[in-house]
């Protein structure tokens, strides 16, 4: 981490996201169909494992007996045929769903900085915010090669930020960076005044696009928030006409805060 002489906050080179992926089957049979999210963001790749191993547990509300299928890195490092991904940690299924819990190593492009008082390795905070907002960009390919490969969807984590008009605009800017948007077969642009229900690709999702050749990209701005509405134990078992609550105890991202 960079440092100066008059003690100014560290700015480490890279930031290691903790990222939870959801495939929901019922929703989409083949699976291909993804839900991402960031859970929380590190400044040193331990603390990330860390968090990425009880993440399930004491940040979403469930334990592994909620899961007919629950299995962690950890426990089968030795083993040469982990299947559920290289950065996957830990993977679970339950019902018709699959939770993956991974980790993402991406450089520190907005400079954020580390705080310094403490050990917890999390990012410091500006006055008034104690959550990140995430910047997610989503590419849907539907061309035979893709769909007989399992390759459908793919999603990246395009950056992070303190303050969410500062990921909007950016949401806004990442297709156009290496495009116009005349050269898109379709491109949509939500307003920020449109309501969920005259948008329809998704209430996180700030730009959609088509492109000529067919693949759909959908760039959406999330926060840890959102999966743990979304995807915490109390969702699941609401769903499932059961009632009991989830852990709701803070975690790096999680509050939201305009």
């Amino acid at each position: 981490m960079a440092d100066d002489a008059k003690g100014s906050p560290p700015v480490p080179k890279q930031v290691y996201h903790t990222t939870l992926t959801v495939v929901d089957h019922q929703r989409d049979t083949a699976g291909f169909i993804r839900d991402v999210y960031v859970l929380a963001t590190h400044t040193r790749e331990e603390a990330a494992k860390a968090f990425a191993f009880q993440a399930l547990e004491q940040q979403l509300g469930y334990s592994p007996s909620d899961f007919s299928e629950y299995a962690t890195r950890a426990e089968d490092a030795h083993l040469q045929n982990w299947k559920h991904g290289e950065g996957v940690m830990v993977y679970a299924r339950a019902q018709n769903q699959e939770f993956l819990i991974g980790l993402d190593t991406k450089p520190n492009t907005e400079s954020l900085t580390a705080t310094p008082e403490d050990n917890s390795a999390l990012l410091q905070l500006p006055p008034g915010h104690d959550h990140l907002h995430y910047v997610l960009q989503s590419q849907t390919d539907y061309n035979e090669d893709s769909l007989r490969s399992g390759s459908l969807q793919t999603t990246e984590i395009q950056g992070c930020y303190m303050r969410r008009a500062d990921a909007l605009a950016a949401a806004r800017a990442i297709l156009q960076k290496d495009h116009d948007r005349d050269e898109f077969a379709q491109y949509d642009d939500r307003d920020d005044t449109q309501s969920d229900g005259e948008w329809p690709f998704g209430e996180d999702v700030v730009v959609h696009a088509v492109a000529e050749t067919g693949e759909n990209y959908t760039v959406a701005v999330k926060t840890a928030q959102g999966a743990h509405k979304k995807h915490g134990r109390s969702k699941m078992t609401m769903d499932s006409e059961a009632c009991p609550g989830y852990n709701t105890k803070r975690y790096p991202g999680q509050y939201e805060a305009d």
